[in-house]
């Protein structure tokens, strides 16, 4: 969206200099417009450049987010199989009683 805005401020950046070229401007002078837009179009020059430095660092930080939604995702499979292991492992509650009687029927 950004660099659409950017290439629609050139073109009308363009048409203001074609419009100087041809009629000039009662106000100022032709070469104060004409180097007040050279100063504009260095901007929107600088301007693409730190939009074209700030997509590839996005790119990188997404595609670092994408590594961490995977590494996550296995984690979290994992954890959950240990805790399903560890539920499955538990030894149930039994009382003195029924360990008394168990161990009587083992004797």
């Amino acid at each position: 969206e950004l660099e659409n805005q950017l290439t629609t401020k050139s073109k009308t950046l363009d048409e203001l200099k074609q419009s100087l070229a041809l009629n000039g401007s009662a106000e100022q002078t032709p070469e104060a417009l004409s180097l007040r837009i050279t100063e504009l179009s260095e901007m929107v020059d600088s301007i693409v450049s730190q939009v074209a430095q700030l997509k590839t660092s996005m790119q990188s930080i997404l595609e670092q987010w994408r590594v961490y939604d995977e590494v996550y995702a296995e984690v979290s499979l994992i954890t959950t199989r240990y805790l399903y292991c560890i539920d499955q492992c538990k030894p149930s509650v039994v009382s003195l009683e029924a360990l008394k009687n168990e161990v009587k029927t083992l004797q």
